[in-house]
């Protein structure tokens, strides 16, 4: 039986696009949430990737993506 509060094992990150794409942390002015993802250069729209809540999130983040 797999033991239901193991970790799965993390999904590739899939590619983005850096001409169509630009890596973005948003950050909450009421709770100081940060958020990792993508913003396209067209629409502006934001795709969140990852919640930041410490430096070692971010700093894989920016290793999955190579930003």
């Amino acid at each position: 039986m797999r033991n239901p509060f193991a970790k799965k094992p993390a999904a590739p990150a899939p590619a983005y696009d850096p001409a169509e794409y630009i890596p973005v942390i948003r950050s909450s002015i009421c709770t100081g949430e940060k958020t990792a993802g993508f913003k396209e250069k067209s629409t502006g729209r934001f795709i969140d990737i990852a919640l930041i809540r410490s430096d070692r999130d971010l700093e894989d983040f920016r290793r999955r993506y190579g930003v």
